[in-house]
């Protein structure tokens, strides 16, 4: 799975409840590793009085850790409502088209292991949703695997579609009319095999070593503003 991938966690629990199976020790420590990163990372982004909207959010693990007046959640795979705290509205919907929203009524959209699931017609369309949903100033957020380093590993999922790197997704921001104010191009660990990070207390270490990103990160961070 991706690393820190919400979705793949419900789809993991859904098997494994079919199996007789158990992963919750998984879901509590992927949980875990969220909050954590909401708290000293993300939240950095989002402020307080705002209404943000988490595009694919599966098991709700940004959208569940994150403070905000409005918290909103969407997912193709209807399966997802119940993974989701009472604070947070769902929306069973495409990427693409989020059609119960109106025009520049969100503050951040945060999009996390998506797009390389997408096609590039279906990536063009999702951004531009996003464009369309955000208020004049506000904030995209993306958590996004790297192929510029983890070329050997990001066929490994077999739903992987497209792939992309931190100059490709910044152009193509670029072109549809974002601004890209923060690029980090070596953050997270690519998956949940990584030596780095695996509990909250390593995820707390990595954050503040940065120098940690430079050997272990294989997943870009982007934030773009609509002009």
């Amino acid at each position: 799975m991706d690393f820190l991938s919400g979705k793949y966690i419900v789809r993991m629990r859904m098997a494994d409840d079919v199996a007789g199976l158990s992963c919750d020790h998984n879901f509590q420590s992927k949980h875990g590793i969220w909050k954590v990163l909401c708290r000293d990372f993300l939240q950095g982004y989002v402020p307080a009085d705002s209404t943000v909207l988490d595009v694919g959010s599966g098991a709700g693990a940004f959208i569940n850790n994150i403070t905000a007046r409005r918290k909103i959640a969407v997912d193709k795979d209807e399966r997802s409502r119940q993974h989701l705290s009472d604070d947070v509205e769902f929306l069973h919907s495409k990427a693409s088209d989020i059609r119960d929203l109106d025009g520049g009524s969100v503050d951040v959209v945060f999009i996390s292991n998506v797009l390389e699931h997408l096609t590039r017609d279906e990536i063009v369309k999702a951004l531009l949703e996003a464009k369309r949903l955000l208020r004049p100033g506000g904030s995209l957020l993306i958590l996004q695997p790297n192929i510029r380093f983890c070329s050997q590993d990001y066929w490994m999922f077999f739903d992987h579609i497209t792939p992309l790197d931190d100059r490709a997704l910044k152009d193509l921001l670029e072109t549809q009319g974002y601004t890209v104010t923060e690029s980090i191009d070596r953050f997270l660990p690519y998956t949940t095999q990584s030596t780095l990070p695996q509990s909250p207390l390593l995820m707390r270490i990595y954050l503040k070593l940065r120098f940690l990103w430079l050997l272990f990160g294989a997943q870009t961070f982007i934030k773009a503003e609509k002009k």
